[in-house]
């Protein structure tokens, strides 16, 4: 919807009030191109995904490729494209392909790297690099653990080793000095465009929300960081049945989970001794972003796996470029095809499997037959059913708080709640994460004209404007 007003001639998302992440510069372009082919509907959704999940896994099999040529290349293509082939059905697409929760900021990190392994050093590289983490920052703060702090620190280091340790001249190190002064001029750069932005009456984001975890947490922290890591490797075994055909997905999976930890491993033992800059920035980007996802509060539910969406593709990189030629020395190339076609048996299981119907999408074809055009829900009913309706009815978020209905402040546009503009007269409630039940709505709004129920939600209808009682 935000891509929708962009194309309309809202570019800067005047009166949009964004969540702590905006992908002003990643997903929002991606999506209003989409959009400019193909309309406003939910559709859109899955065809992003799908074209997000599908560049990462292309620009990681190159990346993961460098400079082997001929049978050692296609090894660590068909590693690392194997690891990735087939996510989870559940949480797992959730996370990986269904939502645009930091997926799609892999892609400019990933062709940073790409450049920095196929480029021989020049001037430019430091500039190109700096200008692309820039740009992804821009759209999501995840690019400081995963790109922009594993290049500073990876620089500092080798620059110390070669310059201070060995006694080398300073100036031979003008290459991966140059690099890691991209990366924190990348910072100050990302927060001026913002400044910029903001200026210029763009959206509002709000400011991250999170602390480090307590103590006495970090035990439940990590055994979801465990299961967070085997869901987007596919191999979240937890709780699914015994012999369930899950469960036997779940754990053929382990295998890329092996591969990856055992890469990881080589990768943070050859961490001081390795010339090569792309396997030890992929150590720390997996570290740091596992340490700071540990020991945060951002670990809530499995979900939260989206905050580590970066590990997959970067373990699978390492375990790539690391251990294709022990793989082939130890003559295990036969074991991982069988494991590559069982990856590939894997997912044509998951996409024939057939699709369960959308209740928002029910419940927008009902409203847009019954010509409601306004109405308010929950955050995650509101704008899923506006965009099931392609645009013909608008449900817009909002909170109740101190037992008064509030405004949405969270992935919305300050022109939904003008009630000169906006006749909303129908509440949805239901669904889920459903922030009010009919008597709360009662005791707010008064009884309702009428109320009706479909796909598992409750229509509650008044013959006036809900907009002009709204804290």
């Amino acid at each position: 919807m935000q891509a929708w007003d962009m194309l309309h001639g809202n570019v800067l998302l005047h009166g949009w009030r964004l969540s702590d992440v905006s992908y002003y510069t990643t997903e929002l372009p991606q999506y209003a191109l989409l959009e400019l082919a193909l309309g406003l509907h939910s559709s859109v959704v899955h065809v992003a995904g799908a074209m997000t999940y599908t560049l990462v896994v292309v620009l990681a099999a190159l990346l993961a490729k460098g400079h082997a040529t001929g049978r050692a290349g296609l090894i660590r293509v068909a590693i690392t494209a194997g690891i990735m082939l087939a996510p989870q059905p559940g949480n797992g697409i959730y996370t990986l392909i269904l939502s645009p929760d930091h997926v799609g900021t892999v892609v400019p990190v990933l062709v940073a790297w790409l450049i920095l392994d196929r480029a021989r050093p020049r001037w430019y590289v430091p500039v190109i690099i700096g200008a692309l983490l820039a740009w992804a920052l821009v759209a999501d703060v995840l690019v400081l653990y995963i790109a922009v702090v594993p290049l500073a620190l990876v620089c500092a280091i080798r620059v110390y080793q070669e310059a201070v340790q060995q006694r080398r001249p300073w100036a031979s190190q003008w290459y991966p000095i140059s690099l890691g002064a991209a990366a924190l001029v990348s910072v100050g750069a990302a927060h001026l465009l913002a400044v910029v932005l903001r200026a210029a009456g763009g959206y509002q984001v709000r400011p991250v929300n999170g602390s480090f975890a307590t103590p006495a947490a970090l035990t439940s922290h990590a055994w979801l960081v465990i299961e967070s890591v085997l869901e987007l490797f596919g191999a979240d075994f937890f709780g699914q049945p015994f012999q369930s055909g899950a469960a036997v997905e779940a754990v053929f999976h382990l295998a890329g989970v092996a591969l990856a930890a055992w890469a990881v491993w080589i990768g943070a033992r050859r961490f001081w001794r390795d010339r090569d800059l792309v396997p030890a920035l992929l150590v720390a980007a997996v570290l740091i972003n596992l340490a700071a996802y540990l020991l945060s509060t951002r670990v809530v539910d499995i979900r939260s796996a989206r905050e580590i969406a970066a590990v997959l593709p970067f373990a699978a990189v390492l375990a790539a470029r690391l251990l294709s030629a022990r793989l082939a020395a130890a003559r295990l190339i036969p074991v991982l095809l069988v494991a590559l076609l069982g990856y590939v048996a894997v997912l044509g299981r998951d996409v024939t499997a057939p699709a369960a119907p959308a209740p928002t999408q029910q419940l927008a074809n009902w409203l847009v037959a019954r010509h409601f055009h306004d109405g308010l829900a929950a955050y995650w009913t509101a704008s899923v059913t506006t965009l099931s309706s392609r645009d013909r009815v608008q449900v817009s978020p909002v909170c109740r708080k101190a037992g008064r209905f509030t405004r949405g402040r969270w992935e919305a546009q300050d022109s939904w709640y003008d009630p000169a503009h906006r006749n909303a007269n129908f509440l949805v409630i239901g669904g889920t994460a459903s922030c009010s039940n009919a008597a709360q709505a009662t005791s707010v709004f008064g009884p309702p004209a009428h109320t009706y129920h479909v796909a598992g939600y409750a229509i509650l209808v008044w013959p006036e404007n809900l907009l002009t009682r709204l804290g």
